[in-house]
């Protein structure tokens, strides 16, 4: 397997089995998004959700759709480095995906539900690790499609596979991910112009039979991702979080 390439802005996408010092503050997440469909047939909720706590402790702006947006709005997950540092984290928009809905209706898309996941990622330059051993990569555009990519996994699991074959694909589909986020100028993106903070901003964005996915980069030191399924991507907007503990109090 090739050592991934640098993203344009210098950052490199990380994917599973990377060593600590090369995957940094990704591992983390990276294993906990894996592992969230776990519950074949339940409601999705990670042990790590439900707490705003986490994302009260991040040095960086957190960010959701805009006001354009009225449905629910929910909290999801935070990663952090080893010394417990907040890198990035997620929260939620329109209906909470569940792996029961991959078998609603035969599969039928309007069953499964409408939502938008979007993913911030600190804009880390290369630094040292927490225990002083090794230096951790640069965070970038591909860092954050990379962890788009895997959470639109993690709510996708094909109904008619047998579940002894789930980690087979879990592993295959994963590893794509990280493929498409680590070459963001290939044919499979396209680009997308949507509003950040009120202002015309350029991801990354690519659909797939599972929904889509997109990356980009805000003028407030934080690289977007995000994700989702029945809800157009070319009618959103993106704007800083003025207060999280609101996404907490709507569930």
């Amino acid at each position: 397997m090739r050592e991934p390439a640098a993203s344009p802005d210098g950052g490199r996408a990380v994917r599973p089995g990377q060593s600590e010092e090369a995957s940094g503050n990704m591992e983390t997440t990276s294993q906990a998004v894996a592992q969230a469909p776990a519950a074949a047939g339940g409601q999705q909720v990670p042990s790590a959700r439900r707490t705003v706590d986490g994302y009260l402790r991040a040095p960086f702006p957190w960010y959701g759709l805009d006001e354009a947006f009225s449905g629910p709005r929910w909290l999801m997950q935070v990663g952090t480095a080893a010394d417990g540092a907040v890198e990035h984290g997620s929260v939620g928009h329109g209906d909470e995906p569940s792996v029961r809905n991959e078998y609603a209706a035969g599969g039928d898309k309007e069953a499964r539900g409408k939502f938008a996941v979007v993913v911030t990622v600190a804009a880390n330059p290369v630094r040292r690790s927490a225990d002083g051993t090794g230096l951790l990569e640069a965070t970038s555009v591909s860092s954050a499609a990379w962890l788009a990519g895997v959470g639109l996994l993690s709510f996708t699991w094909p109904g008619q596979m047998d579940h002894s074959l789930r980690d087979d694909w879990l592993e295959q589909q994963t590893e794509t991910a990280w493929v498409l986020a680590d070459d963001l100028d290939g044919p499979d993106w396209s680009t997308l112009s949507l509003p950040v903070d009120g202002e015309p901003t350029t991801f990354h964005y690519r659909e797939s039979e599972f929904g889509w996915v997109l990356a980009g980069s805000t003028q407030r030191g934080v690289h977007l991702g995000a994700y989702g399924r029945g809800m157009s991507a070319y009618g959103l907007g993106f704007a800083a979080i003025k207060d999280i503990g609101a996404y907490a109090q709507a569930e």
